[in-house]
């Protein structure tokens, strides 16, 4: 099940949650671990990583008396979707830009 693109945009919203994400790349990781990389409490970063699995980004998994907890990248196709419209809208200004200048410049020849 995939979440709505809301939530992961709400997940994302917070940098703390980012950072989350950044470690995750690297492999999967206890929360212990997660935990000991913030200065804030272990129930503070459970916090987070709570929403981090209500917007499906990343999973867990009991092992022992422990967690473990994995990247899911999926949801972010959704962000680099919407982001694909704006990556065209800003290429198309940049290319309007070159040639606005360049035409500048060889005037100013």
């Amino acid at each position: 099940m995939t979440a709505a693109p809301d939530a992961v945009f709400k997940a994302l919203a917070d940098p703390t949650r980012r950072e989350i994400l950044a470690l995750l790349r690297d492999g999967a990781s206890t929360v212990g671990d997660i935990a000991s990389n913030f200065e804030m409490s272990r129930p503070a970063v459970s916090k987070h990583l709570r929403q981090l699995r209500a917007a499906g980004l990343i999973s867990d998994r009991p092992s022992g008396t422990t967690r473990i907890c994995e990247l899911n990248a999926e949801p972010l196709r959704a962000v680099d979707e919407w982001l694909a419209v704006y990556k065209m809208f800003w290429k198309h200004k940049l290319v309007r830009l070159k040639a606005y200048v360049e035409e500048k410049h060889h005037d100013a020849d």
